[in-house]
């Protein structure tokens, strides 16, 4: 039957389909269908292009033929797998598809030439390097571009809003709201490089050593070819790959668990995130907007509950979960390979999805809220005792004896007013521009660099 998202095993494909659904041109069984038989085509096309091989070079018609081969629709993909039901084998069935592809057309005289000494890794290994290198430019980096960009807003409007801060959970020294916002920003930012990076991919044959390709024709300089056939992928498809010649019959996969923990720590700034806002949320510092005809609860008339900041938590946990596995696995392979890897693959697509509902879940709730700066500024206000520190840092710096000691006599474990401040800066034998500027010490006003230091993002 047709598919149906409520019949889902997964929330993915159910529940989140609509959120996630372009991915599946990346991640999909599809997808990774029509990028094997694109890089094989590929590879057709560049040994007729290579001095010594013995295939004769293909015609530029016949070229745009092959490129066109590799637009494999959904329909056609289907007769690709009906060939792997014989085969049982996922990359010899996209082998024989071609060859029959081939055999319609003019190019039915080089058919054998495809996947030419290569085994399956060689194809997989490109295929894989090409689907989430595309998917990261294309998805997740516009994506998280949108959430910093959120994230600039509130730095540039709210760089000198003051905010309680807290340490331990307990009342501390106070920061602004755009301050706060450009720690993230800028832990973002420092991430986002990593995804500069080239993944690894592997082309060399059985065991990494073109035996068969210099068995076949020994005069060929079969690493100069897979060092070119990489790059012309890359300036075909605006990649960022590198081939590694040094392997087994698999890549190792230390880039793509150097990306995966990129991923993860991107998505543990954001997990970081999305609970600070669900804190000022509960505190009422930041209030969302209602929507007409939704429902906070289903007993409780007055809730609004910050649901998109929930999601994200719980999303985001959910893709760490699987990028840890991803990266503890992955560069684990028995002697020159085993099958392990290829099970884990195919569950890249759930990871990613994670991500993606949760990097939405995120920008939905940023477009919810707005600061409630008198909500916080009354709540900076009620804790005076956040000025002891400058108090007694000012009486250091005076020559004052003890005075964090006499700080911590006057307000720890005590809910002191600004009166009772007001009322011992009284009895300090400082002089008078000391208590002149000790009395104008208010909470609203001792953020310190916070203003300047959010504009430093």
């Amino acid at each position: 039957m047709p598919f149906e998202p409520l019949t889902a095993i997964s929330s993915v494909d159910g529940r989140y389909h609509g959120v996630s659904t372009e991915l599946s041109e990346y991640f999909s069984e599809y997808g990774l269908i029509r990028k094997r038989i694109a890089v094989e085509c590929e590879y057709l096309i560049l040994l007729s292009e290579t001095k010594g091989v013995g295939i004769r070079e293909l015609s530029e018609e016949e070229k745009v033929v092959l490129r066109h081969i590799a637009s494999i629709s959904i329909e056609e993909t289907h007769e690709v797998k009906n060939i792997e039901k014989e085969t049982n084998h996922d990359v010899k069935a996209v082998e024989y598809y071609i060859k029959n592809r081939l055999a319609e057309t003019s190019m039915k005289d080089v058919a054998e030439w495809v996947h030419f000494g290569l085994t399956s890794e060689d194809i997989n290994s490109v295929a894989y390097g090409m689907l989430m290198r595309a998917a990261l430019q294309n998805v997740f980096l516009p994506e998280l571009e949108k959430i910093t960009a959120n994230l600039h807003f509130a730095v540039e409007k709210h760089a000198g809003t003051p905010m309680l801060a807290r340490t331990h959970g307990q009342p501390a020294s106070p920061t602004t709201f755009g301050k706060e916002k450009a720690v993230f920003a800028a832990r973002l930012a420092r991430q986002k490089k990593g995804f500069t990076k080239p993944l690894l991919v592997k082309f060399g044959g059985a065991t990494g050593n073109f035996n068969a390709h210099v068995a076949a024709l020994p005069d060929v300089d079969w690493l100069a070819f897979a060092e070119k056939f990489v790059t012309r992928l890359n300036e075909g498809y605006k990649l960022q790959l590198e081939w590694n010649p040094i392997t087994t019959q698999i890549e190792p996969h230390d880039t793509y668990a150097e990306m995966f923990d990129n991923l993860r720590r991107i998505n543990t700034i954001l997990l970081d995130l999305s609970q600070d806002l669900w804190r000022y949320i509960s505190d009422g510092w930041l209030v969302q907007k209602v929507k007409d005809g939704e429902v906070g609860s289903s007993v409780m008339p007055h809730k609004v509950n910050p649901i998109d900041f929930e999601n994200a938590e719980g999303n985001l946990g959910l893709a760490n979960a699987l990028f840890n596995h991803f990266s503890n696995k992955l560069p684990i392979s028995r002697l020159q390979r085993d099958l392990s890897d290829s099970t884990v693959q195919r569950a890249f697509g759930t990871a990613f999805a994670h991500c993606l509902i949760a990097y939405r879940a995120l920008g939905r709730g940023f477009e919810k809220i707005k600061i409630n700066e008198q909500a916080m500024l009354e709540a900076l206000r009620a804790h005076p005792e956040v000025l002891a520190e400058a108090i007694q840092t000012i009486l250091r710096s005076n020559g004052v004896e003890m005075p964090y000691e006499k700080l911590k006599e006057l307000t720890r474990g005590k809910q002191v007013s600004l009166d009772d401040i007001q009322t011992f800066i009284d009895t300090l034998d400082v002089s008078a521009d000391v208590k002149k500027r000790l009395h104008e010490l208010r909470p609203e006003n001792y953020a310190g660099l916070a203003a300047g230091i959010a504009s430093l993002q």
